[in-house]
């Protein structure tokens, strides 16, 4: 009971980042065409990759198949909140104090608030990915792809919010953490597998992301939304949560590091 009561402490946080980003969905909409121009530019250079190989099919993806990848993916990132400045600000300010002395995990209260944030993002990015996609390839009926796909999702957005989480921590003994938030973007972008499938990796690169956990947030999910299997689809959970549980430790171990020294500094 007392476990529950605890979860519902940081469901409302989640549920009250929702009705906020909800006041807000004109601007995520504006935005979000953002997503259209990157998914334009992607259509234009596929189709003359297609052309230009003249297989129906590169790495087992048709060209549909690559485009709705990407319109994925390209959502899952484009809907990550930016939880790098918030924390870093927190900790500058001084304003981690206060959250000390909340009756709430820090961590847990900015899982909450991220998942809430993210699940407004990414449902206005898939809708207007879906829209353009639907425009060039006409509808397609959804199958087991489309819950397979949000069951992976969840997995995403927490291994992202847990390495990001990790990297902004670092503001406890840095004073900048945006060049390690931009590293870490790069990596997901490249070896994570948001701009390309690891099918199409040279086969030693694919090694070394196949024991990475960037895969887990963009590839896994893009590649659930095309590929739909319920065995894989519960392989990749199993990933995804493995490496949550690992990365969750980490981020405990580093945050309590980063209050003791703030204790001892005297805030």
């Amino acid at each position: 009971m007392i476990a529950v009561r605890k979860l519902a402490k940081y469901a409302a946080y989640a549920h009250m980042t929702v009705r906020n980003q909800l006041a807000y969905v004109l601007d995520f909409l504006i935005r979000s065409l953002f997503l259209l121009v990157i998914l334009f530019i992607f259509f234009q250079l596929w189709s003359v990759t297609y052309d230009g190989v003249g297989e129906r099919q590169i790495a087992g993806y048709t060209f549909e198949q690559m485009i709705w990848y990407l319109a994925v993916a390209e959502s899952v990132i484009l809907a990550s909140p930016k939880l790098n400045a918030k924390v870093e600000a927190e900790v500058k300010n001084g304003d981690i104090a206060y959250q000390l002395i909340r009756p709430a995990s820090y961590l847990l209260m900015h899982y909450g608030s991220y998942m809430g944030e993210a699940s407004v993002r990414v449902i206005v990015n898939l809708a207007l990915g879906s829209a353009l996609a639907f425009l060039w390839f006409g509808w397609s009926p959804p199958g087991i792809n489309v819950p397979l796909c949000l069951l992976v999702m969840v997995g995403a957005f927490t291994v992202n919010f847990l390495l990001t989480m990790l990297i902004s921590l670092c503001a406890f003994w840095v004073e900048e953490t945006r060049g390690l938030d931009f590293v870490y973007n790069k990596l997901l972008f490249t070896i994570g597998g948001m701009l390309l499938p690891m099918e199409m990796f040279p086969g030693s690169l694919r090694a070394v992301g196949e024991w990475l956990p960037f895969q887990a947030v963009a590839y896994f999910t893009a590649k659930t939304a095309v590929h739909a299997d319920v065995s894989e689809a519960l392989r990749m959970m199993a990933i995804q949560w493995g490496w949550a549980a690992l990365l969750a430790c980490a981020a405990a171990f580093v945050y309590g590091k980063g209050v003791r020294k703030l204790n001892v500094n005297g805030g």
